[in-house]
Protein backbone atom coordinates (compact mmCIF):
# COMPACT_ATOMS: atom_id res chain seq x y z
CA UNK A 1 0.00 0.00 0.00
CA UNK A 2 0.81 3.82 -0.65
CA UNK A 3 1.27 5.77 2.19
CA UNK A 4 -1.17 8.47 1.72
CA UNK A 5 -1.51 10.99 5.17
CA UNK A 6 0.56 13.72 6.61
CA UNK A 7 -0.50 13.44 10.19
CA UNK A 8 -1.86 11.00 12.56
CA UNK A 9 -3.62 12.65 15.70
CA UNK A 10 -5.30 10.81 18.31
CA UNK A 11 -8.38 12.17 20.34
CA UNK A 12 -10.84 10.82 23.22
CA UNK A 13 -14.20 10.41 22.74
CA UNK A 14 -17.44 9.12 24.27
CA UNK A 15 -14.92 6.87 26.61
CA UNK A 16 -13.21 5.43 23.45
CA UNK A 17 -10.17 6.31 22.04
CA UNK A 18 -9.83 7.25 18.07
CA UNK A 19 -7.05 7.90 15.48
CA UNK A 20 -7.20 10.08 12.93
CA UNK A 21 -5.24 10.94 9.51
CA UNK A 22 -4.78 14.16 7.97
CA UNK A 23 -7.91 15.09 10.61
CA UNK A 24 -9.97 12.37 8.99
CA UNK A 25 -11.31 9.49 11.49
CA UNK A 26 -9.53 6.17 10.82
CA UNK A 27 -12.71 3.42 9.79
CA UNK A 28 -12.45 0.06 9.65
CA UNK A 29 -12.75 -2.72 6.88
CA UNK A 30 -16.78 -2.45 7.63
CA UNK A 31 -16.33 0.64 8.02
CA UNK A 32 -16.96 1.16 11.51
CA UNK A 33 -14.77 4.10 13.57
CA UNK A 34 -11.79 2.62 14.55
CA UNK A 35 -12.54 3.26 18.76
CA UNK A 36 -10.43 1.44 21.25
CA UNK A 37 -10.80 1.64 24.98
CA UNK A 38 -7.22 2.32 26.17
CA UNK A 39 -5.23 5.87 25.53
CA UNK A 40 -1.99 3.20 25.71
CA UNK A 41 -3.49 1.04 22.68
CA UNK A 42 -4.53 3.88 20.80
CA UNK A 43 -1.04 5.54 20.71
CA UNK A 44 0.43 2.32 19.88
CA UNK A 45 -1.76 2.19 16.62
CA UNK A 46 -1.00 5.58 16.19
CA UNK A 47 2.64 4.73 15.72
CA UNK A 48 1.79 2.41 13.52
CA UNK A 49 0.67 4.44 11.06
CA UNK A 50 3.23 7.26 11.72
CA UNK A 51 5.88 5.38 11.24
CA UNK A 52 4.89 4.01 8.04
CA UNK A 53 7.24 4.69 4.57
CA UNK A 54 6.04 5.80 1.32
CA UNK A 55 5.08 1.79 0.46
CA UNK A 56 4.24 -0.34 3.58
CA UNK A 57 2.63 -3.92 4.26
CA UNK A 58 -0.77 -3.57 5.98
CA UNK A 59 0.53 -6.80 7.85
CA UNK A 60 3.56 -4.90 9.51
CA UNK A 61 0.78 -3.07 11.79
CA UNK A 62 -0.42 -5.86 14.19
CA UNK A 63 -2.12 -3.79 16.69
CA UNK A 64 -4.23 -1.78 13.57
CA UNK A 65 -5.28 -5.44 12.69
CA UNK A 66 -6.25 -6.90 15.58
CA UNK A 67 -8.77 -3.64 17.10
CA UNK A 68 -10.15 -4.02 13.17
CA UNK A 69 -10.62 -7.58 14.04
CA UNK A 70 -12.12 -7.00 17.66
CA UNK A 71 -14.60 -4.67 16.26
CA UNK A 72 -15.47 -6.23 12.76
CA UNK A 73 -15.30 -9.73 14.20
CA UNK A 74 -15.67 -10.24 17.43
CA UNK A 75 -18.06 -7.59 18.82
CA UNK A 76 -21.00 -8.47 16.23
CA UNK A 77 -20.79 -11.87 17.88
CA UNK A 78 -18.53 -12.52 20.93
CA UNK A 79 -20.47 -15.24 22.02
CA UNK A 80 -19.70 -17.51 19.21
CA UNK A 81 -16.44 -16.17 19.12
CA UNK A 82 -15.49 -16.95 22.52
CA UNK A 83 -16.77 -20.59 21.95
CA UNK A 84 -14.35 -21.27 18.68
CA UNK A 85 -11.49 -19.89 21.45
CA UNK A 86 -13.12 -22.23 24.17
CA UNK A 87 -12.97 -25.37 22.01
CA UNK A 88 -9.18 -25.85 22.51
CA UNK A 89 -9.54 -26.52 26.07
CA UNK A 90 -10.92 -29.75 24.53
CA UNK A 91 -7.62 -30.73 23.17
CA UNK A 92 -4.70 -28.31 25.15
CA UNK A 93 -1.66 -29.38 23.26
CA UNK A 94 -0.34 -29.20 27.20
CA UNK A 95 -2.10 -32.40 28.06
CA UNK A 96 -0.54 -34.48 25.10
CA UNK A 97 2.48 -36.12 26.33
CA UNK A 98 5.02 -38.02 24.48
CA UNK A 99 5.79 -41.57 25.91
CA UNK A 100 9.80 -41.32 24.86
CA UNK A 101 12.38 -40.33 24.62
CA UNK A 102 13.08 -39.38 28.30
CA UNK A 103 14.40 -36.05 28.01
CA UNK A 104 11.43 -35.06 25.76
CA UNK A 105 8.93 -36.24 28.46
CA UNK A 106 10.89 -34.75 30.97
CA UNK A 107 11.25 -31.30 28.99
CA UNK A 108 7.65 -31.57 28.75
CA UNK A 109 6.84 -31.81 32.13
CA UNK A 110 9.14 -29.14 33.20
CA UNK A 111 7.60 -26.43 30.95
CA UNK A 112 3.84 -27.69 30.54
CA UNK A 113 3.22 -28.86 34.14
CA UNK A 114 3.08 -25.15 35.49
CA UNK A 115 1.15 -24.10 33.05
CA UNK A 116 -1.53 -26.86 33.71
CA UNK A 117 -0.77 -26.53 37.75
CA UNK A 118 -1.21 -22.34 37.01
CA UNK A 119 -5.20 -23.38 35.58
CA UNK A 120 -6.01 -25.69 38.38
CA UNK A 121 -5.49 -23.21 40.96
CA UNK A 122 -7.63 -19.92 38.93
CA UNK A 123 -9.97 -22.01 37.57
CA UNK A 124 -10.49 -24.89 39.94
CA UNK A 125 -10.30 -27.76 37.13
CA UNK A 126 -8.74 -31.35 36.42
CA UNK A 127 -6.59 -32.60 33.35
CA UNK A 128 -6.68 -35.53 31.82
CA UNK A 129 -3.30 -36.28 30.33
CA UNK A 130 -2.40 -38.63 27.46
CA UNK A 131 0.42 -40.37 26.20
CA UNK A 132 0.51 -39.81 21.94
CA UNK A 133 -1.72 -37.74 20.27
CA UNK A 134 -5.46 -40.42 20.68
CA UNK A 135 -7.69 -38.16 22.04
CA UNK A 136 -8.67 -38.20 25.60
CA UNK A 137 -11.71 -35.92 26.47
CA UNK A 138 -11.58 -33.57 29.57
CA UNK A 139 -13.89 -33.47 32.23
CA UNK A 140 -17.21 -31.45 31.25
CA UNK A 141 -16.26 -29.66 34.72
CA UNK A 142 -13.39 -28.16 32.79
CA UNK A 143 -14.63 -27.71 29.55
CA UNK A 144 -17.03 -25.57 31.40
CA UNK A 145 -15.21 -23.46 33.42
CA UNK A 146 -12.54 -22.54 30.90
CA UNK A 147 -15.33 -21.82 28.41
CA UNK A 148 -16.93 -19.31 30.97
CA UNK A 149 -13.38 -18.08 31.88
CA UNK A 150 -13.28 -16.97 28.01
CA UNK A 151 -17.33 -15.84 27.73
CA UNK A 152 -15.95 -13.35 30.31
CA UNK A 153 -13.67 -11.57 28.02
CA UNK A 154 -14.41 -8.57 26.22
CA UNK A 155 -14.08 -8.04 22.33
CA UNK A 156 -10.76 -6.64 22.50
CA UNK A 157 -9.92 -9.10 24.76
CA UNK A 158 -11.23 -12.35 22.64
CA UNK A 159 -9.28 -10.91 19.68
CA UNK A 160 -6.01 -10.53 21.41
CA UNK A 161 -6.75 -14.10 23.05
CA UNK A 162 -7.09 -15.88 19.42
CA UNK A 163 -3.69 -15.57 18.30
CA UNK A 164 -2.34 -16.83 21.48
CA UNK A 165 -4.20 -19.73 21.75
CA UNK A 166 -3.95 -20.39 17.73
CA UNK A 167 -0.75 -20.04 17.47
CA UNK A 168 -0.02 -22.00 20.35
CA UNK A 169 -2.51 -24.89 20.22
CA UNK A 170 -3.37 -24.19 23.61
CA UNK A 171 -5.74 -22.21 25.18
CA UNK A 172 -4.27 -22.71 28.79
CA UNK A 173 -1.44 -20.89 27.73
CA UNK A 174 -3.18 -17.98 25.99
CA UNK A 175 -5.24 -17.77 29.16
CA UNK A 176 -1.90 -17.42 31.19
CA UNK A 177 -0.22 -14.49 28.81
CA UNK A 178 -3.55 -13.05 28.77
CA UNK A 179 -3.91 -13.21 32.50
CA UNK A 180 0.32 -11.76 32.80
CA UNK A 181 1.02 -15.23 34.17
CA UNK A 182 3.91 -16.01 31.84
CA UNK A 183 5.47 -13.87 29.80
CA UNK A 184 5.09 -14.26 26.07
CA UNK A 185 8.54 -15.30 24.78
CA UNK A 186 8.20 -18.40 27.68
CA UNK A 187 4.83 -19.55 26.71
CA UNK A 188 5.86 -19.51 22.65
CA UNK A 189 8.78 -21.60 23.91
CA UNK A 190 6.94 -23.53 25.86
CA UNK A 191 4.17 -24.45 23.33
CA UNK A 192 6.85 -25.06 20.55
CA UNK A 193 8.53 -27.33 23.03
CA UNK A 194 8.36 -30.31 20.28
CA UNK A 195 9.61 -28.01 17.25
CA UNK A 196 12.52 -26.66 19.16
CA UNK A 197 13.31 -30.25 20.57
CA UNK A 198 13.58 -31.72 17.01
CA UNK A 199 15.60 -28.62 15.57
CA UNK A 200 17.93 -29.50 18.40
CA UNK A 201 18.18 -32.72 18.01
CA UNK A 202 18.40 -33.18 13.83
CA UNK A 203 19.11 -29.67 12.90
CA UNK A 204 17.14 -26.46 11.52
CA UNK A 205 15.12 -26.47 8.87
CA UNK A 206 15.31 -23.21 6.91
CA UNK A 207 11.38 -23.21 5.58
CA UNK A 208 10.22 -24.53 9.23
CA UNK A 209 12.31 -22.04 10.95
CA UNK A 210 11.27 -18.53 9.49
CA UNK A 211 7.62 -19.75 9.58
CA UNK A 212 7.84 -19.90 13.76
CA UNK A 213 9.78 -16.57 13.53
CA UNK A 214 6.34 -14.95 11.97
CA UNK A 215 4.52 -17.35 14.04
CA UNK A 216 7.06 -15.69 17.28
CA UNK A 217 6.28 -12.51 15.92
CA UNK A 218 1.91 -12.12 15.40
CA UNK A 219 1.88 -14.59 19.32
CA UNK A 220 4.51 -11.40 20.89
CA UNK A 221 2.48 -9.09 18.78
CA UNK A 222 -1.39 -10.18 20.45
CA UNK A 223 0.50 -10.17 23.87
CA UNK A 224 1.71 -6.74 23.43
CA UNK A 225 -1.80 -6.21 22.68
CA UNK A 226 -3.49 -7.06 25.63
CA UNK A 227 -1.29 -5.36 28.23
CA UNK A 228 -2.11 -2.51 26.24
CA UNK A 229 -5.82 -2.92 26.96
CA UNK A 230 -4.91 -2.65 31.03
Amino acid sequence: MKRFWKTVTTAEADGTWQIALDGRAVKTPARMPLAVPTRALVEAIAEEWATRGEDFDPREMPFTGLANAAIDRVAPDPEAFAATLAAYGETDLTCYRAGDPEELVARQAAEWDPLLDWARGRYDVHFELAIGIMHRPQPSATVDRLKAAVLALDPFQLAGLSPLVTISGSLVAGLAVLHDAMGAETAFAATHLDELWQAERWGEDELATQARETRKRDFLAAARFVRLLD
